[in-house]
């Protein structure tokens, strides 16, 4: 291995504060690089394909928590709902409702957040804001038993401007707070707010992160 993964862990460790976990997004990445990682005492690491995450929880210790970071077809949940810890980036009531099944088919609950899409860059994924209050304020989602909405999710700009990062991680922030006082204020497990990325995950945490999702600047580049 060419790539010093442990230290540029520490070094991402380093800046961040308390309360706030690291998903190290292990995706294109080998198996030794997670190893060296999870030698150092990370255990929640971040996949976006099915294939290539099944064989990684197969190879993998146990104990790992496996957070699927990447656009989810509906037809894919059934793979990894038997052993997904977390799904990032549910971006439909579709969704939700497939998670919901394949969960109650696994005897498990399995937790979510909803994606938001808040950046200027065209994307197919993630909810905007009104969608999002759309959703929560339809109810349906009160019925599913065996899926848990955890919090918020989304990527900033890829940009350099820190006031636009700003802006945009504010966004999100505000409505979190926005849908915690409105659905989920006896609910102590709606907490999590996953912004931040290997180029703006300072000002994420700043902006009130409370999980950033590190790859490249931990794992180097893409491997394969």
């Amino acid at each position: 291995m060419d790539y010093d993964v442990k230290r540029h862990l520490h070094e991402v460790l380093g800046r961040l504060p308390s309360g706030v976990r690291l998903v190290a997004i292990s995706k294109y990445h080998p198996n030794e690089y997670i190893e060296a990682a999870y030698e150092e005492g990370q255990r929640i690491f971040g996949e976006s394909h099915e294939q290539e995450l099944r064989h990684k929880v197969e190879t993998l210790p146990r104990d790992i928590s496996w957070h699927f970071i990447g656009h989810l077809q509906t037809n894919k949940v059934k793979y990894i709902a038997p052993y997904i810890t977390m799904i990032e980036a549910v971006d439909s009531l579709k969704l939700l409702r497939e998670i919901d099944k394949q969960a109650a088919k696994c005897e498990r609950v399995i937790d979510v957040l909803l994606e938001l899409h808040i950046a200027d860059e065209e994307t197919k994924y993630g909810l905007t804001p009104d969608d999002c209050r759309r959703l929560l304020d339809g109810g349906e989602w009160r019925s599913l038993q065996h899926v848990r909405i955890c919090g918020l999710m989304m990527m900033a700009s890829n940009v350099d401007d820190e006031a636009q990062l700003r802006a945009e991680f504010r966004t999100a922030r505000l409505l979190f707070d926005e849908l915690k006082a409105r659905h989920f204020a006896d609910a102590p497990w709606f907490c999590e707010r996953s912004w931040g990325m290997s180029h703006d995950y300072p000002l994420a945490v700043e902006e009130g992160s409370t999980m950033v999702r590190v790859g490249t600047t931990i794992f180097g580049p893409r491997v394969y």
